[in-house]
């Protein structure tokens, strides 16, 4: 049987290159209309909408043929299988409007999330579409959406159906971070907050080997992408992915949309990302206490001053066992409250940092009480320009709450830093790099120039620093790399400081 011409066997898919093409192709749309850097708000939403309804259609039409047409059953099948589409709500009830496009666009996106409340799990939100499209009141400023580009923004993503025969969960899911990467390049350095280079996640994940039944958490997770590539890591070696348990929390609001949309377009259904402040209000607590979890990856933002100091000096989580970090520089908070949330016997992370982590001055009573506890594993350091809009190079902390037994008492560091290939103005990991990263950590392999085992009390002797230059190189005088943050703060200060001593001086003059 045949509804409205509709025959998923002969549906084309969508090239993956048509695909990115079809998505960027909203941007061009909004180019000299509105900030760059807002294209997202819009942008994601939409896409996130469509693909939503041509799901529905597709589960309602699949249902319609095998019930022979009884469209009643039909539309109940299609509400149990997909995200529920209210009578009057979809995308095409909207395009047929003219006037007053973007309140008929909020009415729609308000009556999806209200179809669709996330459900209680353990006193978490998992799932569901509340507030999940975001800020609704850009859609009905005329100044900025106008009827007519409203209008047009919906013509131009009803060229294609993005049901899932025609663009799977995976390529669908490709897509959404083709277009997070693409606003990292076209924004500038405000997209850098939810977007890491890919190629460093799956060096991660390579590391990590998440398994089956495992729980990950991301407390700083962006756009998902490092929550997405553990599951799809776990799948693609032929394990049960789609039980698995993904948590995450994001600062920002509308990031933390794009993580569920991501999430869910990559046929995600168990996952639970909160809105909030990871240092103020960390968002996962069970029985009185931080959750605790199997794998956590993160990047946290790098050294950020404007924090609650005062509140984790006697923050009630005990994420303080180290020490309270400088006002100037949130890491080791952010590093405590990774170490305090693993589990005590599967308990494994990686964290992307900057480099001063391992060496400052300023952080050496907590540094001296991490190498104490003996919960590092493996320092690598990475090469330059592998983050958006930044020549930074960083470094990857790898801890373990328990080590295996020929590892107790050492920690692995990998000087990984000519591990890159640079094309097109773009830096990245090839296959052979993370390959060569993963299994000189796996193997716990000493390679000269490349990797070297410490041990607890040779780290201690040269201060507890970590820097990976000074034990891989075998260098008399130590060797820390540069970072970037330290430049800016000193030429600053320096700035300030010659400021001051003008204005001093032109004052003597005038006096």
């Amino acid at each position: 049987m045949i509804v409205d011409g509709y025959e998923p066997k002969k549906v084309k898919p969508i090239s993956l290159d048509e695909l990115e093409k079809y998505l960027w192709g909203a941007a061009v749309l909004l180019r000299g209309q509105i900030d760059a850097t807002s294209y997202k708000e819009y942008i994601f939403p939409l896409v996130f909408f469509k693909r939503i309804c041509d799901v529905y259609d597709e589960a309602y039409k699949d249902a319609m043929i095998l019930s022979d047409g009884d469209a009643e059953f039909a539309r109940a099948d299609a509400n149990q299988r997909v995200a529920i589409v209210p009578l009057g709500a979809h995308w095409d009830d909207v395009r047929e409007v003219t006037e007053n496009i973007g309140q008929a666009l909020v009415t729609a996106l308000t009556r999806i999330e209200q179809a669709n409340p996330a459900q209680e799990f353990y006193g978490h939100k998992v799932g569901g579409l509340s507030g999940i499209f975001g800020p609704k009141q850009i859609w009905t400023n005329k100044d900025n959406m106008p009827d007519r580009l409203i209008a047009d923004l919906l013509e131009h993503f009803s060229q294609l159906k993005l049901s899932l025969a025609a663009c799977p969960a995976d390529e669908m899911g490709t897509g959404y971070e083709y277009l997070v990467g693409k606003f990292a390049d076209d924004a500038g350095h405000t997209a850098q907050e939810f977007y890491t280079n890919r190629t460093v996640v799956d060096l991660m994940a390579e590391i990590l080997q998440p398994k089956a039944g495992e729980s990950i958490y991301d407390p700083t997770c962006g756009s998902g992408g490092m929550l997405i590539k553990c599951l799809t890591y776990v799948r693609d070696k032929g394990q049960e992915w789609h039980g698995m348990r993904v948590y995450g929390q994001e600062l920002n609001s509308l990031t933390a949309s794009i993580a569920r949309m991501n999430l869910f377009l990559h046929g995600v259904e168990d996952y639970s990302i909160v809105n909030d402040d990871t240092l103020t209000s960390p968002g996962f607590i069970q029985n009185g206490h931080l959750q605790q979890f199997d794998i956590v990856l993160a990047n946290p933002p790098y050294s950020i001053k404007q924090w609650n100091r005062d509140a984790f000096a006697s923050d009630k989580w005990g994420r303080n066992f180290l020490g309270v970090p400088p006002q100037g520089r949130a890491d080791y908070a952010f590093f405590q409250h990774i170490l305090a949330s693993l589990k005590n016997d599967t308990g494994r992370c990686a964290i992307l940092f900057p480099h001063g982590v391992l060496f400052r001055d300023e952080e050496k009573e907590m540094r001296e009480k991490l190498v104490a506890l003996d919960l590092v594993e493996c320092v690598i350091g990475i090469g330059k320009n592998l983050f958006y809009n930044s020549p930074m190079e960083a470094c990857i902390v790898i801890c373990r709450k328990q080590k295996p037994a020929d590892r107790i008492g050492k920690i692995l560091f990998i000087n990984a830093r000519d591990e890159v290939t640079r094309k097109n103005a773009q830096s990245y990991l090839e296959g052979k790099h993370i390959q060569r990263i993963a299994s000189t950590y796996h193997e716990c392999s000493e390679v000269e120039g490349f990797s070297k085992t410490a041990t607890i009390r040779e780290i201690q002797e040269n201060k507890s620093k970590l820097s990976v230059a000074l034990y891989v190189n075998h260098d008399d005088e130590e060797i820390e790399s540069v970072d970037v943050n330290d430049m800016v703060t000193d030429w600053d200060t320096t700035s300030n400081q010659a400021t001051k001593s003008i204005s001093e001086l032109i004052n003597l003059l005038e006096f």
